[in-house]
């Protein structure tokens, strides 16, 4: 079902470039092996309202497929605001999306000047107007972030329930597949192992992957990460997670036909003619992270969103942001900052206050 969605996507990709002059169709197809098709499609998108533009202000008479390059050449900063203008007062753009079809149109830009050449090794573009023209400044307040990243993350009971769900419920769902079953109870201690782990301590994805073995403290109950900026730092975990922990490593060596000379953590199951297993890539846990959160039914669930769960659920029970900032490596405690907005019950029950009938609450007052 979803390469039929992907394929979808590209058959809309194909129609949309064969409405666009022959560099954004070059561009486009460059970028097919980088950017997922949801987002080339909405670049598409971006493209036909900026070049259906340029007819209607009469840069260029003709078909917009055959907008030359040099019609694009000749823009002035004047005219890209302008067209910002129309975006935001004709089209009701908010910032944000003006900003974000700003950003396809710079990197349509940035492709046409310093990336692409003619074949007298020239590039495309010797001018780039779009480099002139700055983004909308755009401030989210730390509640509106929050609330935004609220939904999307495990509260209250949900922790257990995924955990418990990955270690094995996840098998009832795929019990009549049974390649896929097979496949679970094949990894089902390493991936409730890398749940619990990110749940009950807050790791980022890139440590997680670079765990080895030896890492592993049980007895201080921490595990050796090495943070952005490469530095070295030992970061606690939870009970839980240490128990999940000794269950995979008791299958470890005997599931994943292991030499004692691997020392990874995390590793995959053995492929290839001669079976090697090797480290678990990052885009392997994220594809197994996102596996089960669409199972359990929060599919915008990721390794990164489990890392905000952690966070959150450590400040509603400790209220502790310098501690909690160190548990997750923030190099500013204003980024750790968000996670007291996640739960500002004192808020929200200022507001209910409100609902309450005008004598009751001015009774109260009196009282006081």
């Amino acid at each position: 079902m979803a390469d039929e969605r992907t394929h979808h996507l590209y058959d809309r990709i194909d129609e949309k470039t064969s409405e666009l002059p022959w560099y954004v169709r070059e561009y486009v197809d460059k970028k097919m092996r980088t950017m997922s098709p949801k987002t080339l499609l909405n670049y598409c998108h971006d493209y036909l309202i900026f070049f259906d533009w340029l007819l209607s202000e009469g840069f260029f008479t003709g078909k917009r497929s055959d907008i030359p390059l040099s019609c694009l050449e000749s823009l002035t900063p004047q005219s890209i605001e302008n067209f910002l203008s129309y975006l935001q007062f004709r089209l009701r753009n908010d910032k944000f999306t003006i900003n974000r079809k700003l950003s396809s149109l710079k990197s349509l830009f940035n492709y046409l000047q310093n990336v692409a050449e003619t074949d007298e090794l020239k590039p495309y573009l010797l001018r780039n107007v779009m480099a002139k023209i700055a983004f909308n400044k755009v401030k989210e307040d730390q509640e509106t972030i929050a609330q935004k990243m609220a939904g999307k993350i495990l509260w209250n009971d949900e922790y257990e329930q995924f955990r418990q769900f990955v270690a094995s419920d996840y098998c009832r769902i795929v019990k009549d597949d049974k390649k896929r079953l097979n496949f679970h109870k094949q990894n089902a201690e390493r991936d409730t192992a890398i749940i619990s782990l990110i749940l009950g301590s807050g790791l980022r994805l890139s440590e997680v992957v670079g765990l080895d073995v030896d890492d592993v403290d049980f007895k201080k109950r921490m595990v050796r990460v090495i943070r952005k900026g490469n530095k070295e730092q030992y970061v606690y975990f939870s009970e839980q997670a240490g128990l999940d922990l000794k269950e995979y490593l008791s299958v470890r060596v005997k599931k994943y036909n292991l030499s004692p000379a691997n020392k990874a953590l995390f590793v995959s199951a053995p492929m290839g003619p001669k079976g090697t297993t090797r480290r678990l890539s990052p885009r392997a846990i994220e594809n197994m992270v996102k596996k089960y959160a669409v199972a359990f039914g929060k599919p915008a669930l990721s390794v990164h969103k489990l890392r905000h769960s952690f966070a959150t659920r450590y400040q509603a029970e400790n209220n502790d942001i310098p501690k909690l900032r160190r548990q997750l490596g923030h190099s500013s405690i204003q980024t750790t900052m968000i996670y007291t907005h996640l739960s500002n019950d004192e808020l929200k029950k200022a507001v209910d206050q409100m609902d309450q009938p005008f004598e009751e609450t001015e009774n109260h007052g009196k009282h006081d």
